[in-house]
């Protein structure tokens, strides 16, 4: 028996059904770790037009007992899109900082999608901000966004934008 069938599940047809004695009320953020702020804050204000909502260092002894990283010196912004927040950190300290590299078929691989009104135009307001498309602009057969056009794109840092733009109704 593997360890997923021992595990309670929780009657999915009951909302009412709490066996972990809690609930998610919303989604508060997402976090992105980035190599330059400044660069990627340019990215999503200029670019994507959202909003710098924070930005500050944090206090290293708070972030080392939060993360369990040695040394950690960072700061923080936070940008406002449409409906979310992300969160983008740069850590200062300390300096044997790795980089993940990962793809889209690789396990724990993450990317944040944004429906656009014109895709080709959002790919190339990206590319102006060295964020560039994985692939190649394709028309989405299947699922909710069936008849829409969608891209990946890259930045320097790896991390991964979604451009959805929905089929024209």
């Amino acid at each position: 028996m593997t360890s997923a069938a021992k595990r309670p599940v929780a009657n999915q047809n009951d909302p009412g059904d709490k066996m972990s004695g809690f609930k998610v009320l919303a989604t508060n953020h997402t976090s992105f770790t980035v190599s330059d702020l400044d660069r990627t804050l340019a990215f999503f204000r200029d670019g994507l037009g959202f909003e710098v909502t924070s930005r500050a260092p944090r206090d290293p002894g708070k972030i080392q007992a939060i993360t369990g990283v040695d040394g950690a010196d960072l700061e923080i912004a936070f940008v406002r899109g449409p409906g979310h927040s992300l969160e983008l950190i740069e850590y200062l300290k300390p300096d044997d900082k790795g980089q993940v590299v990962s793809g889209p078929c690789d396990t724990g691989f993450a990317h944040v999608a944004y429906d656009v009104d014109n895709i080709d135009a959002a790919i190339e307001t990206a590319e102006r901000f060295d964020v560039k498309p994985v692939g190649q602009v394709a028309v989405i057969d299947k699922g909710p966004n069936a008849g829409g056009r969608v891209c990946y794109l890259r930045d320097p840092d790896g991390i991964t934008i979604e451009f959805i733009e929905k089929p024209q109704t």
